[in-house]
């Protein structure tokens, strides 16, 4: 293990997060709140700890697996403490361990929260509330992914084991040579949908710091709100939350498919097998549950409930976890679809969570071959997506990666039976932790929160929604003595 090039890019992640804490310092200033000396003292000191780790460069400089995987858990680890302290410091939230609950939802793009019970979401303040949005836009691209963009670059292809380490999918490719341009164009159409996203939310009146911040959460597909209400705050507001619902659908989309359309590729982006099936289970999803609200009447008219039904079909498969309404309260059948469409989650390469739906493809065709296999033993039939043939590497670590998520989800539910929760409720806050989702169920429904479970499940949902941003294999690398062993 190459400790200290693993110590180099946490010094780099130290600075970033110095320079991400400047904007609340600002907003405290400006507003008279006297949390800006707390911002201000974590900012100072994280940028001070940052040139110091970083600045001296390693003399190896090459990046291996481990030391990708190892650097990018732990910068998802120190990024989760740091961002607590805002909220343990200023008493917002006095308890350490849900303090840092919210950092790790925010930064996961998760969006559960502990808020709403002991402590309203409005009895923060902005300088809180713009950093609680903060982290879930910071969380959906990557941190790892922004320090590619400006880091100097280490050598080889040590930047690709970050960029794979962080990003999620089962295949993660270069959208132009230097991957250095990759990264900085991601974040370029990252940026330029949030704002479009902002000003649209502006046009339809709502208020500019809310539509910043809903933007923001939409963005990472994170579903914080400066609201205890949530979306439903808007209700009624049949364009606010269309905009929303489009966004929602926009982020969760590969960002390949944009890049495409970009360099005027547009045909291209048909051919994007996981695109079609993505779009396929979102309409399939909607006309379910839509038909299955309108005949039980859940709702008044059957505008309301095709409109409802849209908005948390594109919140579930897309992992943001906004709600215009409480889905605890619909039928069996649509509370069912509904976390469905949430294991499935969205298309690789985006910000979304869930097993993603390239993964349900390649499975799919992979248990097709062996189908036939059975039948024709000597046939010889790749497995293809986008007319390439997909490695046997890349199925196995497919297989792999859904035998993991079988067992932790097993595990974490079996934990959380300790505390004194129904078994929906636990079913389903896994669910919601590990898929970055954000609500579930019962206790943990849209109209309910996290704050009730222990402080050992909450630390077990913690690990849950860091290992679930991770594609899982990061954070269990950390656990295994040979990724520390000397080279």
């Amino acid at each position: 293990m190459n400790t200290n090039l693993v110590r180099y890019v946490l010094g780099w992640v130290f600075v970033v997060l110095g320079i991400m804490l400047v904007p609340p310092v600002f907003i405290a200033v400006a507003l008279g709140e006297s949390d800006f000396v707390y911002f201000g003292l974590i900012a100072v000191s994280c940028l001070v700890l940052g040139f110091v780790s970083s600045r001296f460069k390693p003399k190896k400089t090459q990046m291996y697996a481990r030391e990708g995987f190892v650097a990018c858990a732990l910068t998802w680890i120190l990024m989760s403490v740091v961002g607590c302290l805002p909220f343990y410091l200023t008493g917002a939230i006095p308890r350490f361990t849900d303090a840092l609950f919210e950092s790790v939802s925010g930064f996961t793009t998760t969006g559960a929260t502990i808020l709403g019970t002991d402590r309203q979401i409005e009895d923060l303040s902005y300088s809180l509330l713009f950093w609680r949005s903060f982290t879930n836009w910071a969380g959906g691209m990557g941190i790892l992914v922004f320090l590619l963009a400006v880091i100097t670059p280490l050598s080889g292809q040590s930047n690709m084991y970050l960029m794979k380490a962080e990003s999620p999918g089962p295949i993660v490719s270069k959208l132009i040579p230097k991957l250095r341009g990759t990264a900085g164009l991601l974040y370029i159409i990252y940026t330029a949908l949030t704002v479009l996203e902002c000003i649209l939310l502006l046009i339809g009146g709502m208020p500019v710091f809310e539509a910043v911040t809903v933007s923001f959460s939409t963005a990472g597909t994170g579903g914080l709100s400066v609201r205890n209400a949530g979306i439903m705050a808007y209700d009624g507001q049949y364009y606010l939350q269309a905009v929303i619902t489009a966004f929602m659908f926009i982020f969760a989309v590969n960002f390949t498919a944009y890049y495409l359309i970009i360099t005027k590729k547009i045909k291209q982006v048909f051919k994007i097998e996981e695109l079609r099936w993505y779009f396929a289970i979102f309409i399939i999803a909607v006309i379910a549950i839509g038909l299955d609200l309108t005949l039980n009447k859940t709702y008044d008219s059957a505008l309301d409930c095709w409109h409802h039904t849209a908005f948390q079909v594109g919140t579930f498969i897309s992992s943001t976890g906004f709600a215009t309404a409480d889905f605890d309260l619909w039928p069996s059948f649509s509370r069912t679809v509904l976390m469905l469409v949430a294991i499935i989650g969205a298309c690789a390469g985006s910000t979304g969570g869930g097993f993603k739906v390239s993964r349900i493809i390649i499975l799919c065709k992979a248990v097709v071959k062996e189908f036939r296999m059975m039948l024709h033993p000597n046939s010889v039939k790749a497995v293809k997506m986008d007319g390439k043939t997909i490695k046997d590497e890349t199925i196995r670590s497919t297989s792999v990666y859904f035998t993991i998520f079988v067992f932790i989800y097993i595990v974490s539910v079996t934990a959380l039976s300790f505390d004194k929760m129904d078994f929906t409720t636990n079913f389903t806050a896994v669910l919601a932790t590990l898929n970055n989702m954000g609500p579930g169920l019962n206790r943990v429904g849209p109209t309910q929160n996290f704050y009730d479970y222990s402080i050992f499940s909450k630390y077990v949902l913690m690990f849950d929604m860091l290992a679930g941003r991770l594609e899982l294999l990061p954070l269990i690398f950390l656990f295994n003595p040979a990724c520390w062993k000397s080279k």
